[in-house]
């Protein structure tokens, strides 16, 4: 009898590591705390060139599980040149040390589109770059390559793992003051779009640089800027402008894909597409079949903080399909963000607004993403 039980005892061990090795193989994360998972799902600039510049950068990654951070030259809100880059040397430090807060693989993204659109330029000791209208011109494969793998490496020799681009928004509007005016469009053409933004993402991808395609479904006919208010395209924005989302998923080459804050009442006459659960899961997701990590654009941006408070926001967002909320931090600033998004989520599943499966939906996509980080 006592050698029965023994045998049946280590038969049972043997199905039970069977099983968590069967899970641990199925491509899902390990299940986390009701914390762990919001906190991953949050990205937020901050002010300082080292960690201890500021008073809350360290807590919100250890304590609110934090789990990604944009880096930017500038800061809008003092109207100052300092703010997380002052050399090479420097913001490899910075990025070091962010890196060593955290238990889990932190995004550490950064808007590197090139030309107008660049936070590390020549200025603080970074090579030059071009914008994607110069290359979408010009249209040649080895000069896109050549620049991109510039950027790739600049990225990869700071810790940098996540490119805030490609824009693959259409360049409808060569007016348009936050697209086309400032040369973030490789081209008015989808085909140019496409094959340039494909070598841009194959290059990067070399490099182990992640990537994320903006502004979804199509920012380039709009005729004002989102940073500034509710930016509606209702009249100006067609479905061809989603051809360059189509091929590229099609193409098994999208990481990302972030959200726009542009209002289009013949897809949603009640949110913009950041909060749009037609646009976001009926169309990326449904339509398109994207499964991957959706972004939002800055929460804190004037047509989301304008229009709607934090909490409806939030609520809206995640509902629609977001994945990782953007705080940037510098249209306004706020130390405190952090706390209080992580609780505005965390209340909202307590009360049963959002169901706990939807925010584990969200943790399995940035965790399987995450698991690509170097």
């Amino acid at each position: 009898m006592k050698r029965f039980s023994v045998a049946l005892l280590a038969l049972l061990v043997l199905l039970i590591n069977g099983v968590a090795s069967a899970q641990s193989n199925s491509g899902d994360p390990e299940p986390a705390s009701l914390d762990i998972e919001i906190g991953q799902m949050l990205d937020i600039g901050f002010r300082g060139l080292q960690i201890a510049d500021t008073n809350h950068i360290v807590r919100d990654i250890k304590k609110y599980h934090l789990g990604g951070v944009v880096l930017f030259d500038y800061d809008v809100p003092s109207k100052s040149p300092v703010r997380n880059i002052k050399s090479p040397e420097q913001l490899k430090r910075l990025v070091r040390n962010l890196k060593k807060l955290s238990n889990i693989p932190l995004m550490v993204s950064i808007d590197q589109e090139g030309g107008k659109v660049a936070r590390l330029d020549p200025t603080h000791g970074f090579p030059k770059t071009v914008s994607e209208q110069y290359l979408g011109n010009l249209n040649n494969p080895d000069t896109t390559r050549l620049y991109a793998r510039r950027t790739a490496k600049t990225l990869d020799k700071m810790g940098i793992n996540v490119d805030l681009a490609p824009v693959v928004d259409l360049n409808i509007n060569p007016e348009n003051p936050v697209i086309g005016k400032l040369g973030r469009s490789y081209s008015a053409n989808p085909k140019i779009v496409i094959k340039q933004a494909s070598i841009f993402i194959k290059t990067l991808h070399r490099y182990g640089i992640l990537t994320v395609l903006k502004h979804f479904p199509g920012h380039g006919s709009s005729t004002s800027d989102s940073h500034l208010g509710v930016v509606d395209v209702t009249q100006t924005w067609s479905k061809k402008e989603l051809s360059p989302y189509k091929q590229l998923i099609d193409s098994n080459l999208v990481d990302m894909v972030m959200t726009a804050h542009i209002f289009n009442t013949n897809i949603d006459s009640s949110y913009p597409a950041t909060m749009s659960k037609p646009t976001i899961t009926g169309i990326l997701r449904d339509s398109l079949g994207f499964n991957g990590v959706v972004m939002s654009d800055d929460m804190m941006m004037g047509a989301i903080r304008k229009e709607y408070g934090l909490k409806t926001a939030i609520k809206q967002a995640i509902l629609a399909g977001d994945d990782i909320l953007s705080f940037a931090n510098n249209s306004i600033y706020d130390p405190q963000i952090v706390p209080k998004a992580h609780a505005i989520i965390k209340n909202m599943v307590q009360d049963g607004e959002i169901s706990r499966e939807r925010i584990n939906q969200s943790y399995k996509r940035i965790m399987r993403l995450k698991s690509r980080l170097q």
